[in-house]
């Protein structure tokens, strides 16, 4: 489960994923470099072509969409970050539009849809990740389904077979923020039944998949902590062209620089994901056996309170590990502070392990105060413990 198993995608025809990361998005007419150069133009001679950048893109933007789109089977939108991808898709509702929202999901979302409700635009409900029977029940009156599995930063893994495939209110939109499971170990686009219903309401037709799919460009994608960026793929045409529409009249274009850098990183994601997600299983085994940590969370493990669900829809369990430390919020405090190797800082998804207390950012207070996130990258798996050891017995 800690490898990538070769699945060839339908959008491309390059076999593994592994060979579509590396081949996809460049120009292979004779002459043009080898790899698409960043291009810091905001206007081009007028004629055939491009015109102006905000509305007509730039090489590498169609490079990253290119690559994650055949990743995820579908058709990509680049942003200038994940959060702009996020708020044109909601955007797309209406007044008086109902949202379901995980009760454990990225803060920054769950900012968003607060402001949208104080602000009358929707109803909102929170959900828990795991409960499935009320995911369902809300599909058929929900105007916005907004799932994230693995769930940040609890990890719990919401049944995405059986949501996907429930019956859908008329013109609904199921989006799924796939960031921290990669489309190389989850493919939301192409869960459920591949059967189109006609929508009434906006003329567009809803597939038994999710209708989005989300990446945040500035944690695997990207896998360098050098960038902002997003991603938000879909297979509908309209809501294609809305969302194209959208990036650009509020004008949440991701930059050149951001995307050269974004297709330059993503041509390492399959190594990268593979390294790090067996360390990380090897790391989570540990720590569920070390005698100052508490809890330990990661869908691998068979303790995982969705464990089951993990082994039935992700090809493998991800990077991401939380655990409790025994004790207060010193004691974790303590353990941020006392490492060494692991990088004492926010965000995840790169090649260097990183770590926080969740609880101390804005909008996560509720959370166990000594949780730890732990994002494993691509050091020495023994460093790594040897690290993360001695941090834990140093004590507050």
């Amino acid at each position: 489960m800690t490898s990538m198993n070769k699945t060839r995608h339908d959008t491309n025809d390059h076999g593994s994923v592994e060979s579509w990361l590396v081949s996809a998005g460049r120009d292979r007419r004779p002459g043009s470099p080898l790899n698409v150069p960043p291009i810091p133009a905001s206007n081009f001679v007028l004629g055939e072509g491009r015109a102006y950048s905000r509305d007509d893109g730039t090489p590498s933007w169609e490079a990253l969409e290119e690559i994650v789109g055949g990743l995820e089977g579908g058709s990509s939108v680049a942003f200038a970050s994940g959060m702009a991808g996020i708020a044109a898709i909601f955007d797309q509702l209406s007044a008086g539009s109902v949202v379901a929202l995980p009760d454990d999901c990225y803060q920054g979302v769950a900012g968003l849809a607060q402001a949208g409700q104080r602000r009358g635009r929707w109803t909102l409900h929170r959900v828990a990740v795991a409960d499935t029977a009320r995911w369902v029940e809300l599909c058929g009156v929900a105007d916005l389904i907004w799932l994230e599995s693995p769930s940040n930063p609890l990890l719990t893994v919401g049944d995405l077979d059986t949501i996907c495939a429930a019956p859908r209110k008329r013109g609904a939109i199921l989006g799924v923020d796939n960031t921290f499971a990669t489309p190389l170990n989850q493919r939301p686009l192409t869960l459920g039944a591949d059967v189109s219903v006609q929508s009434v309401t906006n003329q567009r037709p809803l597939t038994l998949g999710a209708d989005v799919s989300v990446q945040s460009v500035t944690k695997f994608i990207g896998g360098h902590s050098d960038l902002l960026g997003g991603v938000v793929t879909v297979r509908d045409a309209n809501l294609l062209a809305m969302l194209r529409q959208s990036r650009e009249l509020t004008g949440a274009t991701p930059g050149a620089l951001e995307t050269f850098l974004a297709v330059r990183g993503a041509r390492t994601l399959a190594l990268r994901l593979e390294r790090a997600q067996h360390s990380a299983m090897t790391l989570a085994e540990r720590l569920a056996r070390h005698p100052n940590v508490a809890l330990t969370r990661y869908p691998g493990l068979a303790s995982h309170s969705t464990h089951e669900a993990a082994r039935r829809q992700l090809k493998g369990f991800g990077t991401i590990i939380s655990f409790d430390v025994r004790g207060d919020s010193a004691a974790a405090d303590s353990v941020c502070g006392g490492l060494r190797l692991i990088q004492h800082a926010t965000s995840l998804g790169a090649v260097e392990s990183t770590i926080e207390r969740r609880a101390i950012i804005p909008g996560q207070e509720h959370l166990p105060p000594t949780l730890l996130r732990l994002s494993v990258g691509i050091e020495a798996v023994e460093d790594l413990w040897a690290d993360l050891d001695q941090a834990l017995r140093l004590g507050p």
